[in-house]
């Protein structure tokens, strides 16, 4: 994948959460500007940016993106990240009584502060 942008409702909300999330995966901050920031790692980045419109909110069963996906390094870390999204506010760990295998394999799911599903899948 080349790169991803990402539009949110609440910017400074969902920076919070993406700068955690993506540094724990190994994205570095790439460029910062009034309405937006971005992240690299190797040679995709993502882009997150303010919604020009904040209705109507983000619904991942509607047409469109459903969710993002991620590499973990390890199980260990599907691990620390689920442990640390249980412990934000901005977060929250989905289908938490199938967790961790909720897909048929080894991942956290959890929901972003705008509501998109994000996953993050662990080495089989």
């Amino acid at each position: 994948m080349h790169h991803v942008e990402l539009c949110s409702a609440d910017l400074e909300q969902s920076m919070k959460f993406w700068d955690w999330l993506l540094g724990e995966l190994g994205y570095e901050l790439e460029s910062e500007w009034e309405d937006g920031r971005s992240w690299r790692r190797e040679a995709t980045y993502i882009v997150l940016k303010q919604a020009a419109k904040a209705e109507p909110p983000f619904d991942r069963t509607a047409p469109g993106a459903n969710h993002l996906a991620f590499h973990a390094r390890s199980r260990k870390q599907v691990d620390e990240l689920t442990d640390a999204v249980r412990q934000r506010d901005d977060s929250a760990v989905l289908y938490d009584e199938q967790h961790p295998y909720a897909g048929g394999y080894y991942a956290l799911y959890c929901e972003n502060p705008d509501g998109m599903k994000v996953e993050v899948v662990g080495p089989e």
